[in-house]
């Protein structure tokens, strides 16, 4: 039964992990192809997805918390603080990013949230500078250099609005990590990022609503990638995510979770057909090592800690 419970771990790690590198590349063919605004695919994103988390935690766990967390007015201010500061500014940048230059890129460079998280603690003296880190920020800058300029110091390989959104899809990402720490100490992960979606998403129907939307003149196959993106690459990425969990330890999880980064760039380089240079898959190769050796580090210091 064990055995059983494992294999369904890694089943739902490995899927939610692809679904959510493939995502951001689907949202590419959909800003390239079909010319979908940007805003308003963040909008229906976060609110559809985020309205099917709680109706998960509704159906599947403790329903009581979907209410709960609005009645005490820490929390709630948290709550909001963390949808829009934390939920919308990842997905905006991060759609941002891949609408001026890739999803590969965009993914990469959002993966830099690990150096800002180590900048901010060393600043607020919560940290100590230590070997592992040198190594962790050597591979995450030498992979970028070499992802954003092919080795060659004259040009970018890549639009420059395209890196200043992932940098701050960066920003954002690791605002997000730090930030929800506290609410998700009493409260379940599903109920929490499915509200922080809703409030990103409804704060951002001000700019465009939803419903604002010739769905008429999509075609069929815009409908079908649509579908992927908020269904399979937002809502049971995370889900399935949060599932494995259940059955696995935290570095084989996160280990496993180094896919979406690949599966990122190998869809966006055999797919949509980006020009990828050998420099810039030196780069990748870098930024992936350096996720993996921080899920290791970081099982081993737990390990240490027990």
């Amino acid at each position: 039964m064990k055995r059983q419970n494992r294999n369904i771990g890694f089943f739902f790690v490995i899927t939610g992990a692809t679904f959510w590198g493939v995502g951001g590349t689907v949202a590419q063919k959909l800003f390239q192809d079909f010319q979908i605004d940007v805003e308003w695919l963040v909008t229906a994103r976060l609110l559809i997805a985020g309205s099917l988390l709680l109706l998960i935690q509704y159906l599947t766990r403790d329903r009581k918390q979907i209410v709960e967390v609005w009645k005490n007015k820490r929390n709630a201010f948290q709550l909001l603080v963390f949808g829009l500061f934390g939920m919308l500014a990842v997905q905006y940048t991060y759609m941002a990013s891949i609408n001026h230059g890739n999803a590969a890129v965009a993914t990469l460079l959002q993966y830099q949230a690990p150096i800002m998280i180590i900048v901010y603690l060393l600043i607020r003296k919560q940290m100590q500078l230590r070997q592992k880190d040198f190594i962790t920020v050597f591979l995450s800058l030498s992979g970028c250099f070499l992802l954003l300029t092919n080795g060659s110091l004259s040009t970018l390989s890549v639009p420059a609005p395209a890196i200043i959104w992932g940098i701050l899809s960066g920003v954002a990402l690791a605002f997000y990590t730090l930030y929800a720490a506290s609410l998700l100490a009493y409260f379940d992960s599903l109920v929490i990022v499915g509200w922080a979606m809703i409030i990103g998403g409804m704060s951002l129907s001000f700019v465009h609503p939803p419903w604002k939307m010739d769905f008429l003149s999509l075609p069929l196959e815009g409908y079908v990638y649509l579908i992927f993106v908020i269904i399979f690459g937002t809502m049971i990425a995370f889900w399935f995510f949060i599932e494995s969990l259940h059955s696995l330890s935290p570095k084989e999880t996160s280990l496993i979770g180094s896919l979406e980064p690949v599966a990122a760039v190998l869809t966006t380089v055999f797919w949509l057909q980006e020009p990828f240079g050998s420099f810039q898959w030196i780069g990748t190769a870098c930024i992936i090592a350096m996720i993996l050796f921080m899920a290791m580090s970081k099982e081993k210091e737990q390990v240490l800690a027990d």
